[in-house]
């Protein structure tokens, strides 16, 4: 299993996160996501472009 951070911007409110939460758990491969308002830690067997991609897609920048 993998572990990766990811680091945000733009992600101002409790909803964001919930909405950043409930995307990367649904990815397949994720096992555990722990999000806040500055990145996450993610645990998983998942590529880190494939999470970068999925937090894009909710109009965040994430690096």
């Amino acid at each position: 299993m993998a572990h990766v951070a990811l680091t945000f911007e733009q992600v101002d409110s409790a909803e964001d996160v919930n909405r950043i939460t409930t995307a990367l758990m649904e990815m397949d491969g994720v096992e555990e996501a722990e999000v806040g308002r500055h990145g996450a830690e993610v645990d998983g067997r998942v590529r880190r472009e494939a999470l970068l991609q999925t937090v894009r897609a909710l109009g965040y920048k994430a690096h």
